[in-house]
């Protein structure tokens, strides 16, 4: 029988040098986060994500990677990394980590030799020509930051292609050398505890621009299925998670019929989501839903807020995202990058309004699919808008009020990147600690909802179906699995308000309250009507007992 975890998972992103300093030089690495494994287990994480760990010149946070058989030397030692694992299995947590086979940094030894000699194996582990192709400043992924996609090497007497930034030089898919290669990347992670990975840049990993004439298969897409069928003979649990923010029309070709990716990211449901948030009306939600095809059974949806990136609006209107951006990230000459997004984090902007997000985050937790969770969002954690590009999102983790958030105990101008220090989201006004011992915080608020999501599998795994409440700014939705159901009500407007569930009487003898943002009157057996608060929310069970 498949063992699909992930199902009723909980993930946590976060990178190793902003979440705990171990050895008190500045950067975060793997025995500061070791120690750190009990606060995650007590939060109800079951699978930590891993952002790039490798040996790098760190000119793109990390992924950039010149070598992918070890761990940076300032984050620790594969001795460290095994330790992790060990510590976190023994917790009940998985880990997956980045897989990032798209591009390699130019000082990686295959980009360097491969350059050195036309005639080396590494020349055709990358994309060349030799003149620049007419189309080369097209398609640029960071306009504003990057102006062309082809740069010339003086070395190798050639344009190498690069879809990110100059210093990533990407790899030759069609190649079945290059292949083999990322297969013996992930065989080596796999054997050191790793239980699957995210795909990064998976829509460009299968590209073939500059290759057409090398590319074996007429479906680039088979090489994912090749990635997927090394990945299950090697271990039968393990999974694919895509980093795919494509058009709804391309998901069955990640999915196939169970073949390949088992995750993907559910982009165009996020720009919904914060697009319905800013109206404080469901009909984009709806919307977002509505236009997801169906996916094998063991594919799934990854759901989320925010991610390490910037926050994409592109499949949004430019009404749409100029809405938004009146809305939640006002100052648009520092937030908006890239033509397409903003790079703040979901809290500064609703301005650490808390019932604002708890409701945000009770969506994640209940729309179907699994939540992903980014590092500092069970605190609300903000921003530092004076770091470049996507770094602002990106800060040490708050874990008290002491000394540089508690991140580290190195002199502050020897951390990697400074601590946030403005007043509101601040680390002596928002902190692990201070949260801990607060009942009515954000963290322990995030505890008691991510155990009840995982006490109702309903939501990961059921069938969903959306419940009519004739109120456009509520949303309601149940999920069915094995013959249980599990419903959420959420009121996105800041009214309070009564609505009238359209339910059917035979399948919804009583409601029972399972978690909601207050203490509300019990459901009669014989009404469907539901009281919520401005931007509130109540999870129920269908029927039957709750435990």
């Amino acid at each position: 029988m498949l063992d699909l975890w992930y199902k009723n998972a909980v993930l946590y992103c976060l990178d190793v040098e902003t979440y705990m300093d171990g050895n008190d030089d500045g950067i975060g690495d793997f025995e500061g986060l070791t120690e750190r494994l009990d606060y995650l287990a007590g939060l109800g994480i079951t699978c930590i994500w891993l952002m790039p760990f490798h040996p790098t010149p760190n000119r793109d946070n990390g992924y950039d990677i010149k070598d992918y058989y070890n761990v940076d030397p300032r984050l620790g030692t594969l001795g460290d990394f095994v330790e992790f694992t060990c510590q976190a299995h023994e917790r009940g947590m998985r880990v997956i980590i980045d897989l990032v086979v798209n591009h390699t940094s130019i000082e990686h030894p295959w980009f360097q030799a491969a350059c050195k000699d036309e005639n080396s194996k590494y020349r055709d582990f990358y994309v060349w020509s030799q003149e620049k192709p007419e189309d080369a400043h097209e398609g640029v992924i960071f306009p504003g930051v990057q102006e062309t996609t082809w740069t010339y090497n003086e070395e190798a007497q050639a344009y190498y292609f690069h879809r990110f930034y100059e210093h990533q030089a990407d790899l030759n898919i069609a190649n079945p050398k290059v292949r083999d290669e990322i297969y013996k990347v992930m065989g080596f992670w796999l054997e050191l505890g790793v239980s699957g990975f995210r795909i990064d840049a998976a829509p460009f990993l299968i590209e073939l621009k500059g290759i057409e004439d090398q590319a074996d298969v007429n479906d680039p897409y088979l090489y994912l299925k090749e990635i997927r069928n090394f990945l299950s003979w090697r271990r039968g649990d393990a999974i694919l998670l895509a980093e795919a923010n494509i058009e709804m029309k391309d998901v069955p070709a990640y999915f196939g019929d169970g073949d390949k990716m088992q995750m993907l990211f559910s982009f165009i449901v996020n720009q919904h989501i914060i697009l319905a948030l800013a109206q404080e009306q469901v009909a984009p939600i709806v919307e977002g839903l509505k236009a997801s095809p169906e996916i094998p059974e063991v594919g799934q949806w990854a759901q989320f807020i925010r991610n390490h990136d910037e926050l994409a609006l592109n499949y949004l209107s430019k009404a749409e995202q100029e809405e938004i951006v009146a809305k939640f990230s006002p100052n648009k000459e520092k937030t908006w990058i890239y033509d397409r997004g903003i790079r703040r984090r979901f809290p500064p902007m609703i301005d650490g309004d808390p019932g604002r997000l708890r409701l945000a985050y009770s969506l994640i937790l209940t729309l179907p699919g699994t939540p992903v969770l980014f590092y500092g969002e069970e605190i609300g954690m903000g921003d530092d808008l004076s770091q470049k590009e996507r770094n602002s999102i990106r800060p040490p983790m708050q874990w008290s009020g002491e000394p540089n958030a508690g991140f580290s105990e190195a002199p502050s101008d020897k951390l990697f990147r400074p601590v946030i220090t403005e007043e509101k989201f601040g680390y002596k006004h928002l902190n692990v600690i201070d949260q801990r011992r607060d009942p009515n915080s954000l963290l322990n608020w995030m505890e008691r909802a991510i155990r009840m999501r995982k006490e109702c599998p309903e939501f990961g795994w059921g069938k969903w179906q959306i419940i009519d409440t004739g109120n456009p700014s509520v949303f309601a939705h149940r999920c069915e699995w094995q013959g249980r159901a599990v419903m959420a009500v959420h009121n996105l407007g800041r009214e309070a308000c009564t609505v009238t569930l359209n339910l059917k009487n035979e399948e919804a003898e009583h409601l029972i309250d399972l978690l909601g943002d207050q203490q509300y009157q019990r459901i009669e057996d014989t009404s469907h009507d539901v009281q919520l608060e401005g931007y509130g929310y109540r999870w129920f069970r269908i029927g039957g007992q709750h435990l």
